[in-house]
């Protein structure tokens, strides 16, 4: 139940017009934005609210299964709050959100109306639009084990446990040529077999796209050197030079796990589960010759 402030309560009974709505943004790296509708900055409990972004909310809907339906915040963007650069990196992504009924004559009152995180983000040009997802929408995500014959484990995290630090698992390299927007040849990676960095993990060192990270599509031997393709482009173009440091990659494969990693024991998947070849099988006639009888199948 939310706890409306006595004064608060009077002004929203009055009509009162002295109102503004807050968002604060809480990244999952750390960083905090707050930003407003209101024509004026707003600072409470640490935070400055920024004006002049073109904040906006619309009224949020709820549905019988809890999901908030049509909640989303638009805005333009701005290099000094919020830039395209970040956004398109991944920074905002699963972003925690809090939206408050401020009054901007005495920000002492106000009170939260919703908490939830930003879902997907749409852009055209300078502006962009955010949905909001409330607490509620992880009760309609899958959750849970699955029953698979791979590992569910990603490669180095607390549950597979391998560390990646170990030598032969881990490198670094430069951009020595590039080879489309996101296919480039490296330097610094001749010592290691092909294919290790293949599901790997690539984060930049340096240039544009210093700190950002990005999964690893293919990573391959040729004559013309070693090629790494990524998943998908960067936010901003890469060039000759650029730093980067790479982890391994696995298929999640036991044989993997066991053979490469010498990790089984942490083998996080059923790879003796029956497969489709299984389900589908039926009784077959018995060898000709064989005392003990045939199944005919049917």
């Amino acid at each position: 139940m939310r706890s409306i402030p006595p004064a608060l309560q009077d002004k929203l009974d009055a009509g009162v017009t002295t109102l503004a709505h807050c968002w604060r943004i809480l990244r999952r790296d750390g960083a905090v934005l707050g930003f407003t509708d209101h024509d004026d900055d707003l600072v409470f409990a640490g935070v400055t609210y920024r004006a002049g972004t073109g904040f906006t909310g619309s009224e949020a809907t709820s549905r019988f299964d809890l999901s908030i339906d049509g909640s989303e915040i638009a805005g333009a963007f701005d290099d000094q709050a919020l830039s395209a650069h970040d956004l398109a990196g991944g920074r905002y992504d699963a972003a925690q959100i809090e939206t408050w009924l401020v009054d901007w004559s005495d920000v002492s009152l106000r009170v939260l109306t919703a908490r939830g995180t930003l879902g997907e983000v749409k852009r055209e040009g300078q502006a962009f639009s955010a949905e909001l997802r409330g607490l509620a929408d992880s009760l309609a995500q899958d959750s849970g084990r699955l029953y698979t014959g791979k590992c569910n484990a990603d490669l180095g995290d607390q549950r597979c446990k391998f560390n990646l630090a170990s030598a032969g698992f881990h490198g670094a390299g430069t951009v020595s040529q590039l080879a489309g927007t996101s296919i480039f040849f490296a330097a610094g990676l001749d010592a290691f077999a092909e294919g290790r960095f293949t599901a790997g993990r690539l984060t930049w060192a340096s240039g544009a796209n210093e700190g950002l990270s990005i999964e690893i599509k293919d990573h391959r031997l040729t004559g013309n050197g070693v090629r790494l393709s990524l998943w998908r482009a960067m936010p901003e173009p890469l060039a000759d030079g650029d730093a980067f440091t790479v982890t391994a990659g696995c298929d999640k494969q036991f044989a993997t796990c066991r053979d490469v990693f010498g990790n089984s024991v942490n083998f996080r998947g059923f790879p003796h589960i029956p497969g489709n070849d299984f389900v589908i099988s039926y009784p077959t006639s018995g060898t000709p010759g064989n005392d003990g009888g045939s199944l005919q199948g049917g």
